[in-house]
């Protein structure tokens, strides 16, 4: 591949606009020629040199080399399939899926048609993340025994609460956690999860089935123990962090509280264009993105399981889970 990647975005939500920005101005072997939102004005806003109301027309524009994907997540899997089978190489915000079938046709479409598919879990970019992954596969802590990831928004008012659709804390929010502690621990794979959830914040809307605070526990076949736990509505600011135990010690990751940011940018602003930059990377040299459709698959499978647990009040085993 000679010149910059040309990049088509399908959704203009606050994620889709700083994307838009970095493939504009923040990654130097990226262009963005297209934008495609339902709001065309929400497109045409962008700057982009073409816009569309239709997602399709943009994955049909011959000048577009590959789309970055940050519509709504139930949308995600169909275009990714219709991305791949136009031959355009694909970023796609997490989630990729909402089903399994869904992932597996997503991941298989990418396969026949031979593109790059890359999913956006931001956090393995990030610098303190990467360090403390790099510092286990180097031994620094010895066997993983106690694995912590966290995430807690700044707040949901109530208008928004009121429109969340039912198990978004595990399939859009602790999908995050869930892949950073299988990252952090490598080559072991989840084998149960018991998760518990409730309203606590918005208690009026648990009837709908919202949950904005949630602590889920994994277990994992090397013996390892991991807790990912979720609030909407941490009054001192975003908050993400991971703490490692091992044998031989223990890693850090993510600000202290008190330095919490209001905003996810403000913690992650190097990380989303980290991703894309890789994602750029793994296409000019032909190798495959680190964070793949099968990584996007296991993070689901673990929260559907949460949702699964919350359901029954009960562990739920993964016996067939694939190794990572």
């Amino acid at each position: 591949m000679s010149g910059q990647l040309r990049f088509g975005l399908i959704g203009t939500g606050w994620i889709g606009r700083f994307h838009a920005e970095s493939l504009a101005r923040r990654v130097p072997d990226a262009c963005l020629v297209a934008v495609a939102d339902p709001n065309i004005e929400a497109a045409q806003a962008i700057g982009a040199s073409q816009t569309y109301a239709d997602p399709q027309e943009l994955i049909d524009d011959p000048a577009v080399q590959a789309v970055a994907i940050s519509s709504p997540a139930a949308a995600h899997t169909d275009l990714v399939v219709a991305a791949a089978q136009a031959g355009k190489h694909v970023f796609c915000e997490k989630p990729m899926a909402l089903t399994l079938d869904d992932a597996d046709r997503a991941i298989a479409a990418a396969a026949d048609a031979g593109v790059a598919l890359q999913v956006g879990f931001n956090r393995r970019f990030a610098a303190d993340f990467a360090a403390a992954h790099d510092a286990i596969i180097a031994g620094t802590i010895g066997t993983p025994q106690l694995l912590r990831s966290l995430t807690r928004d700044p707040g949901i008012s109530a208008e928004v609460a009121a429109r969340v659709k039912p198990w978004t804390i595990f399939n859009e929010t602790l999908i995050h956690d869930f892949d950073t502690l299988c990252w952090l621990n490598p080559g072991a794979r989840v084998t149960e999860i018991y998760a518990q959830a409730a309203a606590l914040i918005h208690p009026q809307f648990a009837e709908a089935g919202f949950l904005d605070t949630s602590v889920v526990q994994l277990r994992f076949d090397n013996g390892a123990f991991g807790t990912a736990e979720a609030s909407f509505q941490a009054v001192y600011g975003y908050d993400v962090r991971g703490e490692l135990f091992g044998s031989d010690g223990v890693l850090l990751a993510g600000r202290a509280p008190e330095q919490a940011g209001r905003l996810n940018i403000e913690l992650f602003a190097d990380a989303y264009v980290a991703q894309f930059a890789h994602f750029v990377d793994s296409i000019r040299t032909g190798t495959t993105p680190s964070v793949t459709g099968h990584d996007a698959r296991v993070a689901l499978e673990i929260a559907l399981a949460a949702a699964e647990s919350v359901r029954t009040g009960a562990p739920v085993a993964l016996a067939g889970a694939v190794r990572r």
